[in-house]
């Protein structure tokens, strides 16, 4: 017998729970591996600055600054003001752990030099994500509670707008820390041997991204079917 749109959309509730707990392990697991890594001190003796900088100008990016931010995994590339920004242990630290997240950071830079595709389409999107995805809450959860399934429906277009960008996201994460991976090995901040704690430090960063992207998949498909449902005779 064929489900029916109801059964489908119960279903994918549970799914999602298990997708929301497969993100909170995947957010354990990262911090997990970067602080078992940042108490191995990398080989070449390079901070996490020193690994920044260094990818920077050999790659004629001199210009852009590497800054020094409050709290733990708060690095990031800020593609607007066009500065790498790395916490504090990162930024100062000569662990394995502080120079692969150096590294990555610095992937999008070098992302962004080059017009990477993934990274073009993101920045284009965000100024609508960032709208949408503050609005859906509120359409999907009025349309439910006062049976306003136009108003539902907006939500979830609203709310594939911000699926869609973690999906662009995915390809962006991704390509960065393989730049990573294949500059340190080549420039030599890294020896063969360490080679493992840098994938395990990108590896599960990359992770978290994996997961909450399926966890918004499968609410979306909630969603849909939830609407659909609404239409059941």
């Amino acid at each position: 017998m064929d489900m029916s749109y109801s059964a489908i959309a119960f279903l994918l509730f549970f799914l999602s729970i298990g997708a929301f707990i497969l993100v909170l392990w995947a957010q354990f697991k990262v911090k997990r591996s970067f602080k078992k890594w940042a108490k191995v001190s990398a080989s070449s003796g390079m901070t996490g600055h020193d690994v920044a900088r260094k990818i920077l100008d050999d790659n004629g990016l001199r210009d852009v600054p590497v800054e020094m931010t409050r709290g733990k995994l708060t690095d990031h590339y800020d593609p607007l003001s066009r500065v790498v920004r790395l916490s504090e242990q990162v930024y100062a630290g000569d662990s394995i752990a502080s120079i692969s997240v150096a590294a990555h950071e610095c992937g999008h830079a070098l992302q962004h030099k080059e017009a990477y595709g993934a990274l073009v389409l993101r920045h284009r999107m965000f100024p609508v994500v960032n709208f949408s995805s503050n609005v859906a809450p509120f359409l999907l959860i009025a349309g439910l509670l006062f049976k306003m399934m136009n108003l539902f429906f907006v939500g979830i277009i609203f709310f594939a707008a911000s699926v869609a960008f973690q999906l662009v996201t995915l390809p962006v994460e991704f390509n960065a820390s393989s730049r990573a991976k294949t500059i340190m090995v080549e420039r030599g901040f890294i020896r063969n041997v360490e080679e493992r704690g840098v994938s395990k430090v990108l590896n599960a960063a990359a992770l978290t991204y994996v997961a909450s992207a399926l966890y918004a998949i499968l609410e979306l498909l909630r969603f849909v079917f939830l609407f659909l449902a609404s239409n059941e005779d």
